[in-house]
């Protein structure tokens, strides 16, 4: 029987990788295109107020889960009405609360951070939206519980279209800030009712308090871990955006959102698998050992060569892109970030291995440490680098990854530097390429074209001639 289920969920896995990654590429293709048009109608003040804003409300939506959603995913059991109406409403009472306190106070949190009447009606718009977003809890639980992830991305597709439609056609109408604030509410109203067309769910309240206590068990320590998660990154953003001009924060947001591009194509799909589909192998380490290797080459495979290609021609871009020259202060903080970035990538599934295993204490110890370090780096860092020691002291805290190795080794047997090894040769050899042709070849498009090209092929060949074998049986585990 067990073996069964075992078979069952790798196939539902890797159909749930192969969707969303797949939808999620183009989805994603659309969005950095959008972006795009957005950073160059949009000014880096601006771009810098959405991203401080955002962070804000990133740090109000904490307090509105408190690990609940969660703990029903990592619930070896099945659900019972029960434990989704304790959940629903314990979220809505929170939610509600935070939603009606943060309108309330939305003009004094403009005068802190002396936003116009633009930016306090973004803010509000998001408050919106963020609780429209915690309705569809439990529609979203009840798809990964069934590891459903064909019909879980059609929602993020029509919420990604309808934002960045309305945010580029707004912005090249010269709204300004203003084409944030109905793109926000335009994606929170597309977003929940398509979640409820595709995983109805009828709304019911109450709380059994056994059901709490015995969620909250699971549910406070990884809260904990979100909370610590929130203090290094978007409260972060909070503080820089006191501290640091807009347009200098603006730079941040553009170099920390180019260089992820890697996790957004690719990481953020398995990840999206990774801890349901964990939480199912509990009960079998070698399965999960196992699966953890297909992971982590296939992560590796596909981040290296993306992240090389980033470093080596975003200069290029900066220069030839008209009105994109304003960004060139932003170049060192990218090249930084997207070394963390390609780290990240590669560390977020063991993490996610962790807590799907129960070790959430762990992950929180992990957590306060990488939270310390980013807070008291980023002190430091920022007072002789400027803007560009918040990249720095995060370069230093994604060193720690031997740590994450080390502690998810002793549960899962799997190898993690035989399977970056090999792409992360072939990504040293493409990097060479690019630095000899971009050194001694024209800079024109059509050349950047064909030295790109060539640079995957040469990435490629140099895989295949290396890693062979784990290439043909990682495609093969994807056709079975």
């Amino acid at each position: 029987m067990e073996e069964i289920d075992i078979a069952l969920i790798k196939r539902k896995s890797i159909s749930g990788v192969i969707a969303l990654t797949s939808r999620t590429f183009v989805l994603q293709i659309i969005a950095f295109g959008a972006t795009f048009l957005l950073t160059i109608f949009l000014s880096p003040a601006i771009f810098g107020i959405f991203y401080v804003v955002s962070a804000i409300i990133s740090f109000l939506g904490y307090f509105s889960d408190i690990g609940l959603a969660a703990a029903l995913i990592q619930k070896k059991e099945d659900l019972t009405h029960e434990d989704l109406s304790t959940t629903f409403t314990i979220q809505q009472l929170l939610v509600g609360s935070i939603t009606v306190i943060a309108l309330l106070f939305s003009g004094f949190i403009g005068s802190f951070y002396k936003l116009d009447s633009a930016g306090i009606w973004l803010f509000r718009a998001l408050v919106i939206s963020f609780f429209l977003s915690s309705l569809k809890t439990i529609p979203s639980v009840l798809l990964e519980r069934k590891l459903d992830f064909n019909k879980l991305i059609l929602p993020q597709i029509l919420e990604t279209a309808g934002f960045y439609g309305v945010a580029v056609l707004l912005a090249w109408q010269r709204f300004g800030i203003s084409s944030f604030t109905w793109a926000v509410l335009i994606r929170g109203i597309v977003g929940l009712i398509s979640i409820y067309i595709i995983s109805p769910w009828r709304i019911s309240f109450g709380i059994s308090r056994p059901v709490a206590k015995r969620l909250l068990h699971f549910g406070a320590p990884f809260q904990v871990h979100s909370f610590l998660a929130l203090l290094k990154d978007d409260l972060m953003t909070v503080f820089l955006g006191k501290v640091l001009p807009f347009a200098e924060v603006g730079y941040i947001g553009w170099a920390k959102k180019w260089a992820e591009v890697p996790l957004r194509l690719i990481m953020d799909s398995i990840i999206r698998v990774t801890f349901p589909v964990f939480s199912r192998l509990q009960d079998s380490t070698e399965a999960l050992g196992k699966a953890l290797d297909k992971i982590v080459f296939g992560l590796s495979l596909t981040i290296f060569p993306i992240s090389t290609g980033l470093l080596f021609f975003v200069r290029p871009m900066v220069e030839i892109i008209p009105r994109y020259a304003k960004w060139e202060p932003a170049l060192f903080s990218f090249y930084i970030f997207v070394v963390v970035s390609a780290i990240s990538g590669i560390s977020s599934p063991l993490t996610e291995t962790l807590k799907a295993m129960g070790k959430i204490k762990i992950v929180v110890k992990l957590m306060v440490l990488w939270t310390v370090l980013t807070w008291v780096l980023t002190a430091i860092f920022i007072r002789f680098f400027g803007f560009n020691g918040f990249a720095l002291s995060l370069l230093f805290v994604t060193s720690t990854i031997v740590l994450v190795v080390g502690l998810v080794k002793k549960i899962a047997p799997f190898s993690f530097w035989t399977n970056i090894s090999g792409p992360l040769f072939g990504a040293i050899c493409q990097g060479v390429w690019y630095w000899l042709a971009l050194m001694y070849l024209p800079h024109v498009i059509v050349w950047y074209t064909a030295i790109g090209i060539t640079g995957v092929i040469l990435y490629g060949a140099m895989l295949w001639l290396f890693e062979r074998t784990k290439i043909k049986t990682f495609i093969a585990a994807l056709h079975q």
